[in-house]
């Protein structure tokens, strides 16, 4: 994928270059909005990038007191609200990602990493969730922005 990722760069970077500062500022806030709609719709699907599942919670109701309606969770529910998941562009860059102490809980997912659920809870060792990526569509989605914004008729 970064091959590809690379690719586009590439591909995009003289196309781009050529654009006033104000255009590229421009382009680059409309894909921003873009990627970060179709990654909140990859987290309410519960994907990966590359399509799979998200990996299962361990035990959902391991700590539920008896007699609850039990409820299906989804992962990352909040992460998705766009005062949480925010995007930045301007004519040099653009970024997709989570704001504050939110930040810090998806990187533990996106890398698997191992961490503690409150200040005295025991180190656990998370599975792996990308909650962030580029998936194939993106892509398509990325080269179609630039397509149609350095066409004749928008120049």
């Amino acid at each position: 994928m970064t091959n590809r990722l690379d690719v586009l760069e590439d591909w995009a970077a003289g196309l781009v270059g050529q654009l006033e500062p104000e255009s590229r500022n421009k382009l680059a806030r409309s894909i921003g909005q873009d990627l970060r709609r179709s990654q909140q719709q990859r987290i309410i699907a519960q994907q990966n990038p590359d399509g799979s599942k998200y990996a299962p919670h361990k035990n959902p109701n391991l700590r539920r007191k008896k007699g609850r309606v039990k409820l299906k969770l989804k992962m990352f529910e909040k992460l998705r609200l766009a005062r949480l998941f925010r995007f930045q562009g301007n004519e040099n860059a653009i970024s997709v990602g989570f704001a504050g102490r939110v930040a810090r809980i998806a990187s533990v997912h996106q890398h698997g990493s191992k961490d503690r659920a409150a200040k005295d809870a025991p180190v656990v060792k998370y599975r792996k969730r990308e909650i962030l990526g580029f998936t194939d569509s993106d892509l398509t989605v990325i080269r179609k922005h630039l397509i149609n914004y350095i066409s004749p008729t928008n120049l």
